[in-house]
């Protein structure tokens, strides 16, 4: 279930967001005039949201460094494009 709060909660009632966040293991997303602002996460989800990207990116990292091969931001996304249309 999705956790919306209103931005002052995070200074009301921050235990209970930190309940929702840790314990839970949930995000919560914080609103602020009615409009979404942004979102609260505990450092384990964090680390499971990133670690997958900088892994990636430490993978094109070590394969730049051995090879002069590059390419231009329109042939990027374009095999971007291609593999997401495959999958």
């Amino acid at each position: 279930m999705i956790t919306i709060r209103p931005i002052s909660d995070l200074r009301n009632k921050f235990s209970e967001i930190e309940e929702t966040v840790v314990e839970e293991n949930a995000p919560v997303f914080l609103t602020k005039n009615g409009y979404g602002t942004m979102v609260l996460m505990s450092l384990d989800q964090y680390d499971q949201l990133i670690n997958p990207i900088e892994s990636k990116l430490d993978e094109a990292d070590l394969q730049a460094s051995q090879t002069g091969q590059r390419f231009s931001s329109p042939e990027v996304f374009d095999r971007v494009r291609e593999r997401i249309d495959n999958d």
